[in-house]
């Protein structure tokens, strides 16, 4: 979990901005909020600055209902923060600031192994791959939650300036693929891990591995792609006004998490899954039309009232 800092206008370069306003935001708190706002309980692991920041963030887990028994605080290393700007097309650029933040910091003896054995579905991403000691303690929590009967979701969320190259974050993200359950990846993700540039299903299903459940590939206002075992199709997006993409992504798992939480069974049956999807589709949407991602995730009236107008 880190504090964005996005331009007060769009369509600016960084060096453009005029002045920023800070949004919480990190992809794994996203999820976790975006689950709590739907109505499902979520918790939050990982380390912050002990510092105004850090506090602030912890604060507002809090507030959206995200248990922080999960959280430790770093007195020696600051709250990450990044800097992001909006293009006039609606895509973002990031510049990091991490040398090193308090959540590369994060060790194996300090996680809550308690709250994450009691979780039915354990989600991260890769940015916890990056740097030791943070790596050794996601695999860790992984190997624990896998361990208690959890399913692993995993949303690699590339952000390619915090790696040392390309070729290292293609191979860490691949790492650890063959353990989740449930991977959801963008179409930009998906060209990039199969360095190829087409979407389509081919691309798609080179990525698939024997204990996966559903891979999923998003495609922005194209809506999403999912694929089973014995099945595979896409859901349309809806279509709103978008002003900027942060969070669509999050937003789009965390309600998909929240739907199949305590019915796994869903993931086998198409027609349940494309009704879940759809619900997932509008809530990705819905967090588009608003600048940062928190304050953008939407609840479940929201969410229903998108699917009864379109």
């Amino acid at each position: 979990m880190l504090i964005d800092f996005v331009p007060t206008v769009s369509g600016v370069s960084l060096a453009e901005a005029p002045g920023f306003l800070k949004a919480p935001g990190g992809a794994p708190a996203n999820v976790a909020i975006a689950i709590a706002r739907l109505g499902g309980k979520a918790a939050f692991v990982g380390k912050l600055g002990d510092d105004e920041f850090g506090h602030m963030l912890a604060g507002i887990l809090k507030e959206n209902g995200v248990v922080a028994d999960g959280i430790t605080f770093d007195q020696g290393a600051r709250t990450a923060l990044a800097f992001v700007t909006l293009r006039a097309d609606g895509e973002r650029e990031f510049m990091f600031y991490r040398n090193p933040s308090a959540d590369m910091l994060l060790k194996p003896e300090e996680l809550n192994l308690e709250l994450i054995r009691s979780a039915k579905v354990f989600h991260y991403g890769s940015i916890s791959l990056i740097v030791e000691p943070c790596r050794s303690a996601h695999l860790k929590a992984m190997e624990v939650a896998k361990d208690a009967g959890c399913l692993l979701s995993y949303d690699p969320n590339l952000r390619l300036p915090l790696w040392p190259s390309a070729e290292e974050a293609r191979k860490q993200i691949l790492s650890i693929w063959e353990k989740a359950d449930l991977i959801k990846v963008s179409d930009d993700e998906l060209k990039f891990l199969t360095e190829n540039d087409k979407v389509d299903d081919a691309a798609a299903l080179s990525l698939w591995h024997p204990n996966l459940k559903l891979l999923l590939v998003t495609l922005g206002e194209h809506g999403s792609r999912y694929y089973t075992k014995n099945f595979h199709g896409s859901v349309d997006a809806f279509h709103v006004k978008t002003v900027d993409t942060t969070g669509a992504g999050d937003s789009f798992v965390g309600s998909l998490l929240s739907k199949i939480v305590d019915d796994q069974s869903i993931l086998e049956d198409e027609a349940r899954l494309r009704t879940v999807l759809t619900y997932s589709n509008a809530c990705g949407a819905i967090t588009t039309t608003k600048k940062g991602a928190i304050p953008a995730l939407p609840n479940d009236e929201d969410v229903l009232a998108l699917i009864r107008g379109a």
